[in-house]
């Protein structure tokens, strides 16, 4: 057998590819690092390439097109330990938490991550999924889901039931909601937000407090998801 495709049979962890993602995970994940798979000589900055050395492994193009499926791996590729989700336990200590409801395109999430950590939020739940893609959503997220804390808890009411218990306010994004930019909002708040095509399901909006929107200044259905989330998230947690 060929030593490459041996090496492809022996992976055991999540894949990162892409060089900006790959490049975080290095310099903020050390201990997290299995192996660095390298197909364009140079692309590691030295002081990485000296400190990863006993980890990094060379690799033809057609494998490392094969490790990534076929994205567009730049020509670097990280084997590294699974996600590790948090627990609500943990959540229920914080001040700010986003709330996916129902939520399944990785694109979508990883956009909503790399800003809720951008911009001061405590951690994301989804709910109304029992798995996503992780590998996936560290690179469309540009590897803040790496920093910020994520659980999927399949049951959106028990969820907000629990967040209710613990004094959080809920706030639910929605066309039908009041203008953000009249709002105010309580110190520990939850921002529900949810998938594009369905909007909030009835048992979200049977526990919501309030339901917040965007004002548009030209008439159209709605902004994709992520970039509400980036609007709501920034306004809720800058509110005075």
């Amino acid at each position: 057998m060929d030593e490459t495709q041996q090496i492809f049979d022996k992976i055991l962890f999540m894949i990162i590819y892409g060089k900006q993602v790959c490049l975080h995970a290095l310099q903020e994940h050390e201990s997290a690092i299995k192996t660095v798979y390298i197909a364009k000589r140079g692309i590691l900055p030295q002081k990485l390439f000296e400190a990863y050395k006993p980890r990094i492994k060379f690799l033809e193009e057609k494998w490392a097109q094969k490790m990534s499926k076929s994205g567009n791996h730049q020509g670097i590729l990280v084997e590294m330990e699974e996600f590790k989700q948090s627990d609500l336990s943990t959540l229920k200590k914080e001040r700010f938490i986003v709330v996916l409801d129902m939520l399944t395109d990785s694109g979508n999430i990883g956009a909503i991550v790399r800003s809720a950590y951008a911009l001061g939020a405590d951690g994301i739940i989804a709910t109304g999924v029992k798995t996503l893609n992780f590998s996936s959503m560290v690179r469309t997220s540009s590897g803040a889901l790496l920093n910020m804390p994520f659980v999927i808890i399949p049951n959106i009411g028990d969820v907000l039931n629990e967040l209710k218990q613990v004094g959080f306010q809920l706030y639910g994004a929605s066309s039908d909601g009041e203008n953000i930019n009249d709002c105010q909002f309580t110190d520990k708040k939850v921002l529900v937000l949810g998938s594009e095509g369905e909007g909030l399901s009835k048992k979200a909006i049977s526990k919501i407090d309030e339901l917040v929107s965007i004002e548009m200044k030209h008439e159209f259905d709605s902004l994709n998801v992520s970039a509400a989330a980036s609007i709501l998230i920034h306004r809720m947690r800058n509110a005075t």
